[in-house]
Formats: structure tokens, sequence, C-alpha cells
């Protein structure tokens, strides 16, 4: 088995949101949220927007600095890191952006996008870069003549391969995708997540995939992460949570990925109302304002994610799993 490149233990992301004149309140945008990620492996966050996945990933590059919690990669507690120490760990740990265009700099060429990139982390010398940014782009699918084209004169999926291109340039360990083929179209959705499959197997890289497409999240997940309103709600292998889902918000979400088997329909699990504001959320279990089997306890109860007697590697945060399960 592989040994944990990332350790997330007990992060927490709050912002600070005036309410009214001279009142301040904490939004718990990630709250008490622990998963590793092995080496070689894609592990996937999914859920509803606002349930706080993009925002974990973020907190773990460091671009939002955590409330509280532990980032341990490689070994190492990014959270008590110098700044100088930490810039010389983000080559390790790169991401791709949702918005391939917002995330290119319009006034940059590809090369000096990448040149960039490669000349803060000391990769070869000024002369040697272009030749090996050439290599990168056929690495992606682009061109060698783009290397001097400017982002607005790609297509969307073109900018996208820019991103990975940039993200490899700095010959990363861990790529945190942060919803990186929802803006694109589904032909083009798939030629990305293929090729990110293959320079996952070429240079061995490791993937934290953001994303609320179970769909694609299948496609390329070895393991899943559900969260709801800033908490995990389960995490399984990718295998075992599509055919066994144990959390009733899990089940919802699966329930509502389209199907053409007209023969044989799925059955619905709709949710009642509205995800909870993070300003007021409930107490107890987070998500139980919308859960059909939610019970009185359900209120006053925290779940923690527990390990299921049957499979010790599916865990789940619901005092009623083996009642419903």
């Amino acid at each position: 088995m592989s040994e944990p490149l990332l350790e997330v233990r007990n992060l927490k992301k709050y912002f600070p949101v005036k309410t009214g004149f001279a009142k301040t309140t904490q939004v718990k945008a990630v709250d008490d949220v622990s998963f590793t990620v092995n080496a070689g492996e894609t592990v996937s966050i999914v859920g509803e927007s606002g349930c706080g996945k993009s925002t974990t990933g973020r907190a773990i590059m460091q671009l939002d600095k955590p409330t509280a919690g532990q980032i341990i990669f490689n070994g190492v507690d990014l959270m008590t890191l110098s700044k100088s120490d930490l810039r010389k760990t983000r080559g390790d740990i790169q991401m791709i952006f949702q918005d391939p265009f917002a995330s290119l700099n319009p006034r940059q060429t590809v090369y000096h996008m990448l040149n960039e990139v490669m000349a803060v982390q000391g990769i070869g010398k000024n002369g040697q870069r272009r030749e090996k940014i050439k290599e990168l782009l056929a690495t992606v699918g682009l061109l060698e003549h783009q290397i001097d084209l400017l982002p607005h004169q790609f297509s969307g999926g073109q900018r996208q391969r820019i991103g990975i291109a940039r993200a490899l340039a700095a010959n990363p360990k861990l790529i945190v995708c942060d919803e990186a083929v929802s803006a694109l179209d589904v032909s083009i959705q798939a030629q990305v997540l293929n090729l990110l499959k293959d320079l996952q197997k070429e240079l061995n890289l490791t993937y934290l995939f953001i994303s609320h497409d179970l769909g694609v999240v299948r496609h390329i997940s070895d393991k899943i992460i559900v969260m709801y309103l800033g908490k995990v709600m389960e995490i399984s292998e990718s295998e075992a949570l599509f055919n066994r889902p144990r959390h009733p918000y899990t089940k919802a979400l699966l329930s509502a990925i389209p199907t053409i088997d007209f023969d044989n329909p799925k059955e619905k699990l709709i949710l009642q109302g509205d995800v909870p504001t993070p300003l007021d959320p409930p107490t107890g279990c987070p998500f139980h304002t919308r859960c059909p089997f939610a019970i009185e306890a359900c209120k006053q109860t925290v779940p923690a994610v527990e390990p299921q007697k049957d499979d010790p590697t599916h865990g789940v945060a619901c005092i009623r799993t083996e009642e419903i399960a």
C-alpha cells in the first residue's frame, strides 16, 4: 500500500463576516475535516455548491490560511512553515483552477507564464527552458508554435491544457484540481480527464480532485469524500461508495444522476428544503434539517466519521447508518 503523501487533520477555515452594526460572526466554511491522500492515487471531494470543497483545496494550498488543524505534506506540517520554506514546497503542490481564462495572465504568452514558474522554482537555465516548455506543450496536446501565443488566442479546452502545463512545469508531486473540467464542454471534459489520467500514470502524479459532478468523479477517482456544509459526511473507496452509499446525503446525490436506463429507473431520494446558511448552521448533524431519516437525537449530536463494521475503509458521519443502510 502507498504511503500517505498528504494528511489533513481537523482542518478548519472560518471567515469573519459582518452581520450588522459592529457585529461580526464566523462562517465555518470548513469545519473539522480530516482525510489522507496516498501517493499515486486520486482522491475526490464532492458536494453541493457552498459545501466547502473548494475552500478545503485552497486551504491545503495555503492560498487561504487555515484557522486551525494540520496539513501534513510529505511528513511536514505546512502550517508551521515560514514563507520562504513554504515557497520551496510550492513546487511540489500545484493547482489547476476552475476558470482557465481567469487563471491565466492575459498579457503573458504561454512561454512567459511557464518560464516564470520554472524560474521561481529554479528549474533549468533561462536559455534551456524554452525547449522544456515546448516539450510540456506537446505533453498536454498543444503545438510547438503556440508557445508565443496569448490566452485569448486559444479555446477553453486549450486554455485548460495550458493550466495543466503550468502546473506540470514545477515538477509537482500533488496537483489540486479545483473544478478543473466544469467550465468545459462535455466532449472536451472527456479529453482533459483522459489527459489527466495519462499524465498520472506517466509522471506518477497524485490528484486531489474537487468537483460537483459525480459522473466525472466516478471516472477518475480511487477514493471519494462527500462534504456538506463544511463537514465530511462520507468517505470511501470509489466503487464502494457508488455501489453501496451509506449516508442519506450521498444517496440523494447519487439518485440525482441522470440515467438512460428507462427499463430500470432509479429510486429518487428527494431532499426537502434548501441548504442552511453557514452564517447560522443547525445544531447537531448539519444535514438533519433535510434528512428524511432524521430523529430527535440528530438535532443534538454532531456525528463523527466512523468506520463501518463490514468495511473499515468506509467512513460515515451518521448515528443511524446501521438502521437505514
